[in-house]
């Protein structure tokens, strides 16, 4: 028999006020203090020292919890199956595959297997973001110079 109480245990909306709070918090302590490469904590009474990276990380980590957000944490030397490089990308496992076999992403095989380094699989995705933005930024200053009152 479970014998927590609703008041023991904190709800979703308690996590979710909590994580914003903390985010911005530690969003302005980094702002406030950019020369800083390290953070000393104390956690239960033992002192820890954390590289900044952490703290941003932490921080970023926080953000997308106080969206609701999910987070997985992969190193960027990992590699991720083609069914995940497809979710990442939010495009078909075949048109991914599609795009590996066109050699427009790196990958290795692994028996029949194919596998993506997750850091390529980001600098495809962020070269992929870039042109889009250039594309739309072009719509928009041709919208412009045609004075379609964009």
């Amino acid at each position: 028999m479970n014998t927590a109480t609703q008041d023991t245990v904190p709800d979703n909306l308690e996590l979710t006020r909590l994580a914003r709070a903390s985010a911005t918090e530690l969003s302005q302590l980094l702002r406030e203090r950019p020369e800083s490469d390290r953070a000393h904590i104390k956690l239960d009474g033992a002192d820890m020292v954390l590289p900044r990276q952490a703290l941003v990380m932490l921080r970023d980590l926080l953000t997308e919890m106080a969206q609701g957000n999910a987070v997985t944490i992969l190193p960027t030397h990992a590699e991720v199956t083609t069914q995940e490089a497809a979710n990442m990308l939010n495009v078909s496992r075949p048109h991914l595959v599609k795009l590996l076999e066109e050699g427009a992403i790196p990958f290795t095989r692994v028996g029949t297997h194919r596998r993506i380094r997750l850091q390529d699989l980001l600098a495809y995705k962020r070269q992929q973001e870039e042109a889009s933005e250039a594309a739309l930024q072009e719509l928009a200053d041709q919208a412009q110079d045609l004075d379609m009152g964009y």
